[in-house]
């Protein structure tokens, strides 16, 4: 069913079993911690239980057929409920014994989405009473709305305030309305068709058609102008100024959410892998880091030397993305690649005696970050799973 030997199918399923004895590791009774209890993850507050972080944890401990961990599943949903913000915004984080919650300098918003995408997971997957954290749901779905544009039916965002925590990305961000029609299509809510048909025309500027809100039609020129067709969506878009740095996961999740059709995701997929952004390890998350020299060069982006090139969120290489890489691999039919990539990622996860690294440097290789990466195991887990589900074989 895959094109892998022996030693490579060996490695893949022992990292299966030790990234379900990281996730019990990194487990407290609140729910799941973003890492391992280290000195260095106490004094970067990496012992908290972060929304985007738990929330995809949860969906690879819920169904694992683990208790410890189906139960931390609901614990985590549970910890990141109890300290949300009386008008509906999820924590980027709170602390694991619920005297701490964080929103960030500028607000969070993709930790209120990925919350909601696990809450509808659970409640799927987890037996658990539908009707629970119905209130909280409620209120989520409020805040993210008062984000809204009333024609596009994008959301709207401070830079900086998503994952990619430093990156100078705003306006209408590619990688959160990917999560926002996600969390559309799972809860039924209105204007979903709208948010499709204008993240297509914001986010690939380059088709002949013209979009018929003549604001869309200024945004498209700016967007065009001087720039050829990446083969990939636009990271950002915001009045005259873009992101075509590249950014893969904002792409795979396009893919994923059924945002992209079929001709498009092939594109993406193609573009990702001419720019050997899993050689060795999936998946440097920028294909085109932004320099000191660059127009969206921000200074924050250099503070503890973090995002310079080829680092971070500017070009490292992330195994928790490398999941995400691997699962938009099988969703497009590329089974015998996905396989492959999938033993890929085993082998980022085991350097350094099974390391579980937080991100590497994209042309060093150096690992960077924190050990004990909890999501790296979750997404790890997510893309096997997937790969179950998906067993046909096709180059």
């Amino acid at each position: 069913m895959t094109n892998l030997d022996a030693t490579q199918l060996a490695l893949i399923d022992t990292c299966v079993q030790a990234s379900l004895e990281l996730l019990e590791r990194n487990l407290t009774p609140h729910g799941i911690l973003a890492a391992s209890r280290t000195e260095a993850a106490v004094a970067r507050r990496y012992t908290r239980i972060f929304g985007r972080d738990a929330a995809i944890c949860v969906m690879a401990m819920c169904g694992s057929g683990v208790p410890a961990l189906e139960q931390g599943a609901v614990a985590s949903l549970d910890a990141l409920a109890a300290q949300q913000a009386a008008n509906g915004q999820i924590p980027k984080y709170v602390d694991p014994e619920g005297q701490d919650a964080d929103f960030w300098y500028l607000g969070c918003i993709d930790a209120t989405l990925w919350w909601l995408i696990a809450v509808d997971h659970v409640r799927r997957h987890g037996g658990v009473d539908p009707s629970r954290w119905s209130d909280g749901v409620g209120r989520a779905i409020n805040w993210l709305l008062a984000q809204e544009h009333q024609h596009f039916r994008l959301l709207q965002q401070n830079e900086a305030s998503d994952w990619a925590d430093i990156m100078p990305r705003s306006g209408y961000v590619l990688y959160t309305n990917a999560l926002w029609y996600v969390v559309k299509r799972r809860y039924a809510l209105d204007h979903a068709e709208a948010t499709q048909h204008h993240f297509n025309h914001l986010f690939n500027p380059f088709q002949r058609d013209l979009p018929e809100y003549h604001r869309a039609r200024l945004l498209r020129h700016y967007a065009r102008r001087g720039r050829r067709d990446p083969g990939l969506y636009l990271s950002f878009v915001n009045l005259s100024v873009v992101g075509d740095e590249g950014d893969v996961f904002g792409n795979i999740l396009a893919i994923q959410s059924g945002l992209a059709d079929s001709a498009t995701a092939r594109r993406i997929v193609k573009t990702i892998a001419a720019a050997n952004a899993s050689d060795p390890y999936p998946v440097r998350v920028i294909l085109h880091p932004l320099t000191r020299q660059h127009l969206l060069w921000r200074p924050y982006m250099a503070r503890h030397q973090q995002n310079i090139v080829h680092q971070y969120h500017n070009g490292g290489i992330w195994p928790f993305v490398g999941g995400y890489w691997v699962m938009a691999l099988a969703q497009v039919g590329l089974h015998a690649r996905a396989w492959s990539e999938l033993a890929r990622l085993a082998q980022a996860n085991e350097l350094g005696n099974w390391r579980f690294t937080e991100w590497f440097h994209g042309r060093t290789l150096a690992p960077m970050g924190m050990a004990g990466q909890s999501w790296n195991a979750a997404t790890f887990l997510l893309a096997r799973r997937a790969l179950e589900d998906t067993p046909r074989t096709r180059a």
